[in-house]
């Protein structure tokens, strides 16, 4: 249901409580600059959401009277997280104060409030249920993983997916492991070829900002891997095993172990996907990994332009040219493509970025975007990569809908595919 008006902005009082300004109405970020948002493009808050204080920063809102752009000079902005399975349109418009912090790891989508309810500005990407909150029982996911523990009590990787990804960060692939669905995550790396500025388990101590998770300290045996594949791929529902993990580094630099993993799994389980999350940096191993029985890949960036990818992920000894390489790669083995595409309003819907996307696209014959919303400091990320200027801007909306029109046989979403819709049923419905 489309909004008669714009939602009123929020802000919160320091204390953990969020008010609305009826004089001011809610505003969006994109790069830099604060812009007014379209109704059609609010949504409720979906399920699962949840709002944030941006300390030290001054939300920036539209006067209701005059229609002008100002400061909210009540208490802190407010921002929203926005769950998997959606993406957002904008981020949350604030201007920061001299001591503003560096925020943590996470999206801050813009949000507001009507008629009793908040609003973010975004859309559903994806029907796949499998990351959805009300699906999670803690008390089936204590049961699941110490099934698992007791099952497994030699094995360091299923120790490490329980004990930390499911039970202390609460990911939601481990979680959905120990439920014994879907897509199962093989973490296997502890060295990674990037220095990515918002990696999300290795963070410099010099850095003003933590990581959100600790990065897997040992390499799994080939042998320890297949032990837990191998049953998940027979019993699960649309299972999927996907090397490349949040908790590791690049899973290409133990491809031999994965190669190894692959042949072992194949022998013993013709069902479901083995995929790959990665950053697509050797294609020759990727291409290894293909003979071996890989079957779908995913590489993330943050960009489809080398300048603005290098400034963010600096790589060590591979180039960005290597990520369209390895994806060709495995759609010429009729393999199952995505880009793990980093959205941030103002630089991923920028005309330049727009038109290297279009590009990239007919050059890899790329089947999937996963559009996934950027967990960043906006400030920070524009800073430390230096975009002082972005260029004329078409709004997230926009893009996705030139994108549709001009592809039309390319898969939106966020989540792996299951060999289900890879093969063809691609709107499956996952909730029966």
């Amino acid at each position: 249901m489309q909004l008669k008006q714009s939602p009123y902005l929020l802000y919160s009082d320091g204390k953990g409580n969020i008010f609305e300004d009826t004089s001011l109405f809610a505003s969006g970020r994109s790069s830099w600059d604060a812009v007014s948002i379209d109704l059609n493009d609010w949504i409720e808050l979906p399920k699962g959401g949840s709002l944030y204080e941006l300390p030290e920063r001054k939300a920036i809102g539209i006067d209701t009277l005059t229609g002008e752009m100002r400061l909210c000079e009540k208490g802190w902005a407010v921002a929203a997280f926005i769950p998997p399975a959606h993406t957002g349109f904008y981020i949350a418009a604030f201007e920061s104060t001299p001591n503003a912090p560096t925020l943590p790891l996470f999206c801050y989508t813009a949000a507001g409030w009507f008629n009793n309810k908040f609003y973010v500005p975004a859309v559903r990407i994806e029907n796949d249920i499998r990351q959805e909150s009300v699906g999670y029982n803690q008390t089936e996911i204590n049961s699941g993983a110490a099934n698992l523990l007791t099952s497994y009590p030699h094995n360091r990787l299923v120790n490490h997916l329980m004990e930390n990804c499911c039970q202390t960060y609460h990911c939601p692939a481990a979680r959905n492991f120990s439920l014994g669905r879907w897509e199962c995550p093989v973490p296997v790396s502890p060295a990674c070829n990037a220095n990515c500025l918002g990696c999300i388990s290795f963070q410099p101590q010099e850095e003003t900002i933590t990581s959100t998770q600790d990065r897997l300290t040992f390499k799994p045996s080939a042998e320890e891997i297949v032990e837990f594949t191998v049953p998940h791929l027979e019993t699960a529902p649309f299972p999927v095993v996907s090397f490349g993990q949040g908790c590791e580094g690049e899973p290409l630099l133990m491809w031999e172990t994965i190669r190894e993993s692959i042949i072992e799994i194949r022998k013993h389980s013709s069902k479901g996907s083995i995929n790959i999350n990665t950053n697509g940096s050797n294609p020759d191993a990727v291409k290894k990994l293909c003979m071996a029985g890989l079957n779908s890949i995913r590489v993330s960036t943050n960009s489809v332009r080398k300048n603005i990818y290098e400034a963010y992920y600096r790589p060590n000894n591979y180039t960005f040219e290597a990520l369209a390489e390895s994806i060709k790669v495995v759609r010429s083995f009729g393999g199952w493509a995505s880009i793990n595409y980093f959205v941030f309003p103002g630089m991923t819907d920028s005309v330049d970025e727009y038109e290297a996307l279009r590009k990239f696209i007919r050059e890899t014959d790329l089947n999937m975007i996963q559009w996934r919303n950027f967990n960043i400091d906006p400030d920070w990320y524009l800073g430390k990569i230096g975009a002082t200027e972005t260029g004329e801007r078409l709004g997230v909306g926009q893009l996705m809908q030139l994108i549709r029109e001009e592809f039309p046989n390319l898969k939106f979403g966020y989540f792996n595919p299951p060999m289900e819709r890879i093969k063809g049923n691609y709107e499956l419905d996952f909730a029966h």
